[in-house]
């Protein structure tokens, strides 16, 4: 018998095997989980020292807000966008001059990333969670001035209120063109190297934020936006973020 007579061979004792074997028959049943469900009493009382040592943590009091900010209180900066800002330039530049011997120049955050308010009364661990639930991290582009430029298109385009730090100052007009933008209180060079903190979804074109590639380095700091809010939170006993001329549009 030849090779191709015996893979014939094989190939037909296959198929006689695959048809007389049984198909075994499986059902299913759609399982409904919702408040209903009566906990398991040996895995709750497993569970529940963990929890409540968890929200110990996440209730621990770090400051105080005067008042409740959200991310609707202006039409393009916003005090608690501007709190978030800030905090990631004012946590981010020791540990980003440590690595590379240089300074944050601004910051530039998204609007979308800030998934809850910050209530007036204590603010908790927990409150930096709510604020910012995700993971992204802090990272810092280094992009000459042309793209600087042109992040500055995007921002005025996109007519939404994401938050920059205190060290850009950009300015609209009523046609959403940009009338002035200036890096600490600088016009932007077009041939100079600015140092961007952002994060990194971001970083990697989200919310079509295309402008940070290519660059002249990237740097990760290994730092959680929540993280940066956390430690800032504590630093102060009574949160006062205030919406001002950072990003602001004309009327005329």
């Amino acid at each position: 018998m030849t090779i191709k007579q015996t893979l014939k061979l094989c190939f037909l004792l296959l198929i006689f095997s695959c048809a007389s074997s049984k198909i075994s028959k499986i059902e299913g049943e759609r399982l409904t989980i919702d408040e209903n469900i009566n906990p398991k009493t040996e895995i709750e009382n497993f569970i529940k020292p963990y929890r409540e040592h968890v929200n110990k943590d996440m209730d621990n009091v770090i400051s105080y807000a005067p008042e409740t900010y959200t991310k609707s209180d202006g039409e393009l900066n916003t005090a608690i966008g501007n709190l978030m800002a800030d905090a990631v330039y004012d946590e981010g530049n020791p540990v980003f001059y440590k690595k590379t011997g240089k300074y944050i120049d601004f910051v530039l955050l998204n609007h979308g990333g800030i998934r809850s308010i910050i209530s007036k009364g204590n603010v908790t661990t927990r409150t930096a969670y709510e604020v910012m639930p995700f993971e992204n991290s802090v990272v810092v582009a280094a992009i000459k001035g042309d793209k600087v430029n042109e992040m500055m298109t995007y921002l005025a385009n996109a007519k939404r209120a994401h938050p920059v730090s205190r060290q850009l100052q950009l300015t609209i007009t009523a046609d959403n063109e940009v009338k002035s933008a200036t890096v600490h209180k600088e016009p932007i060079d077009v041939t100079k190297t600015y140092y961007v903190a952002t994060n990194d979804y971001l970083y990697n074109g989200g919310d079509g934020m295309t402008f940070f590639k290519p660059n002249d380095g990237l740097t990760v700091l290994d730092y959680k936006i929540r993280n940066v809010l956390i430690d800032n939170f504590k630093k102060t006993d009574t949160l006062h973020p205030v919406r001002d001329n950072r990003f602001i549009k004309l009327n005329f």
